[in-house]
């Protein structure tokens, strides 16, 4: 049988890029936008480090640093911004999230799973973190572990749609297309503004493009 090849690492930037952070306050681009607006990201991002190395007590700074580092795939530096958050805030889920998502980009899997289950024994019904669990136990190749997971999130929170969209990853990894297909549909019916939805009609599109050729 044929097989998509180049599906595979199409979807999985496309889940790391539609999960790479909890709370990033990312805004779309406006069309009038001016050639100064990267600058600016750029001066936010050395007045924010300037106040963390005055003052690295301040748990807001150290969250949006943190959160410009991980948009800007700087993991190392996210994860020590992160780790110093997490002592301010120890039981704060968005920042153990974060934590593990800059770990797991530094293939420290073990560790970033620690923080995703320190996250959800704090808040057992925070999606997200059971979602970059799913999602990181995959990639080393912990199958069932990873599909009981999201099945059992899906049955808890029928709604979840980062369950959905992992999913469809697995599905589409598997070979298995069209239960991909069905799966990231449900992200768009039930999420349609959210990153994964964009992420899963692009994937869509590929698929049904590849089965349409067979």
């Amino acid at each position: 049988m044929k097989r998509l090849v180049s599906v595979f690492a199409l979807l999985a930037a496309l889940c790391g890029a539609a999960t790479t952070s909890h709370a990033a306050d990312a805004k779309p681009a406006k069309a009038d936008a001016k050639p100064a607006t990267m600058p600016a990201a750029v001066d936010s991002l050395a007045i924010l480090e300037h106040a963390v190395a005055k003052d690295s007590t301040k748990f807001d700074n150290l969250y949006k640093l943190g959160i410009m580092y991980l948009d800007r795939e700087k993991n190392a530096e996210a994860a020590k911004v992160f780790s110093k958050a997490n002592r301010v805030k120890p039981k704060n889920v968005k920042v153990l999230v974060n934590l593990g998502v800059a770990l797991d980009n530094l293939s420290q899997a073990e560790a970033a799973q620690g923080y995703y289950r320190e996250a959800i024994a704090i808040a057992p019904m925070d999606s997200l973190a059971s979602c970059r669990l799913a999602t990181s136990l995959y990639a080393q190749g912990k199958f069932p572990e990873a599909m009981t997971l999201l099945r059992d999130l899906i049955a808890k929170q029928p709604r979840s749609h980062c369950a959905y969209f992992t999913m469809g990853v697995a599905f589409a990894d598997a070979g298995l297309y069209r239960d991909a297909i069905r799966m990231w549909k449900k992200v768009v019916d039930l999420a349609p503004a959210s990153a994964e939805a964009q992420s899963a009609k692009e994937s869509i599109d590929v698929l049904e493009r590849f089965l349409s050729g067979q």
